[in-house]
């Protein structure tokens, strides 16, 4: 029989389907019963309309491992979507400016590999715990961690309510990105939300995205000029020939992932463990703090719905037929449910490693193995040293109240609101951080001295706490 290679003519294509709006009050409110209600009516792939624009959603498992592994068909690079050349996509359609950035994430083939080798060798140092960089950044994230519990006791006491958005993961990325990337000290909550707009596709991410690129494009000709121990300065030692542009360019691809996407991840399995997850508190109780955010991740991804994909050629999806140039964007958290719901769910409650997740991505573009690494390091250390400080926590509000980000990638709290009971020793420990600052040009200057990537910038960071605006 002879293999048909592509759609018959008189199919139906995602432009001529009925499509639902995805971004509604329901999907904000129940994600998971959207992805279900999807799938029983279109099978594991279902068109959708996202703000306006037609888009594969692909929610089974086995056909989002398909669309990340297989990339002669499934490209990554934005000029193969056929809506964009044709100049069919509105002008303003918020996700764009995003897709635009020409930055690793978004190159296939000769190019993509040789930018990942540039990645992985500036990266390496900081992920290997044995080498300088690695310890020292262990260290330090270790340390914020304890400055950031110091400055919750002045200000909060050793009991009381706190957003553990606010006023410790989201100050704790901000810190890690600080001393990791280089940056001055004076980028602070305005790049993060920045970020945020770009990744949630709301009102100006546009000119969002175009701020927190320039502010990067500074920190590459900075590092450039005045190169120091940090990833940007690693960058440039790994490919001399990037631009001011072109390094600005990856630095805030990096940015987001770091900033947001583990700061996300930091808070979703904050949450499972606040929630009861019997699973996810039996590892935590055992000290496997990495088979704690394996099942955080596979229950919550932070990166509900993974970057697009577009078809290189006719390809038979589910139960339809894509077109070459149709975008897909691959679910992660559908992929995860559908798993769990046929036949895999045994993955959840054994005390095996639950790495089937998809929150790192899959295939090529999978996020690299030494990212991979450090953004683990982060998370564990973020998660493990806050329940060493806290004798006691509990969600403050119901889960139901609980606000989470409106948004088709990312599946994130805006705040996690907890009553809590610090540990004796966390009180006792050295001065809070914040009153430290104040006391004068001389503690500030040992700051400086010790780390002059993020001396006072816990200070500034009280801006991102509620009273500090």
């Amino acid at each position: 029989m002879e293999r048909i290679t592509s759609a018959p003519g008189d199919g139906p294509t995602l432009e001529s389907l009925p499509k639902e709006p995805l971004l509604t009050s329901e999907f904000d409110a129940d994600p998971a019963g959207v992805y279900e209600r999807l799938r029983s009516q279109y099978g594991p792939v279902a068109p959708v309309e996202l703000m306006g624009v037609p888009v594969w959603l692909v929610l089974g498992y086995r056909e989002v491992l398909e669309v990340l592994r297989n990339e002669s068909v499934w490209r990554r690079d934005v000029r193969h979507w056929r809506a964009r050349a044709q100049g069919l996509l509105p002008p303003d359609w918020p996700l764009l400016a995003g897709y635009e950035v020409r930055q690793t994430m978004f190159m296939d083939d000769e190019e993509h590999r040789l930018a990942r080798q540039t990645h992985n060798s500036a990266l390496h140092p900081f992920q290997d715990g044995h080498s300088p960089q690695g310890w020292e950044l262990r260290t330090a994230v270790a340390q914020y961690t304890d400055e950031l519990v110091g400055t919750l006791a002045a200000e909060s006491g050793p009991f009381g309510v706190a957003d553990m958005c606010a006023q410790y993961t989201r100050p704790l990325l901000l810190m890690v990105t600080t001393k990791l990337f280089g940056f001055p000290s004076d980028l602070g909550d305005e790049l993060v939300m920045d970020l945020w707009l770009m990744l949630d596709g709301g009102p100006g991410a546009g000119p969002a995205t175009g701020r927190a690129l320039a502010a990067m494009t500074q920190v590459a000709a900075l590092r450039r000029e005045r190169p120091g121990d940090d990833l940007t300065s690693h960058m440039l030692l790994a490919d001399p020939g990037l631009s001011d542009e072109q390094l600005g360019r990856e630095l805030f691809m990096n940015a987001v992932y770091l900033n947001d996407i583990t700061n996300t991840m930091v808070l979703n399995t904050l949450l499972e463990v606040l929630l009861g997850n019997t699973a996810v508190r039996r590892t935590l109780s055992t000290g496997q703090l990495e088979e704690t955010l394996n099942r955080a991740v596979l229950i919550n991804p932070p990166t509900a719905n993974l970057p697009f994909r577009f078809a290189a050629r006719d390809v038979r999806l589910g139960n339809f037929w894509v077109r070459a140039g149709d975008v897909a964007m691959p679910s992660a958290a559908a992929a995860h449910q559908d798993m769990l719901s046929t036949g895999s769910s045994h993955i959840a409650d054994s005390v095996n490693s639950t790495r089937a997740h998809l929150g790192w991505g899959a295939g090529h573009h999978q996020c690299p193995g030494a990212a991979r690494e450090l953004g683990s390091m982060i998370v564990t250390t973020a998660v493990g040293r806050f329940f060493e400080h806290f004798d006691w926590a509990e969600l403050a509000v119901p889960e139901h109240r609980l606000l989470w980000r409106s948004g088709p990638m990312v599946r994130g709290l805006r705040k996690l609101p907890v009553r809590y009971e610090l540990a004796a020793t966390s009180t006792a420990r050295q001065p809070a951080p914040a009153a430290r600052i104040r006391d004068g040009a001389e503690d500030a200057e040992a700051r400086r001295a010790t780390d002059s990537q993020t001396g006072g910038l816990l200070s500034a960071l009280r801006r991102l706490m509620p009273g500090g605006r």
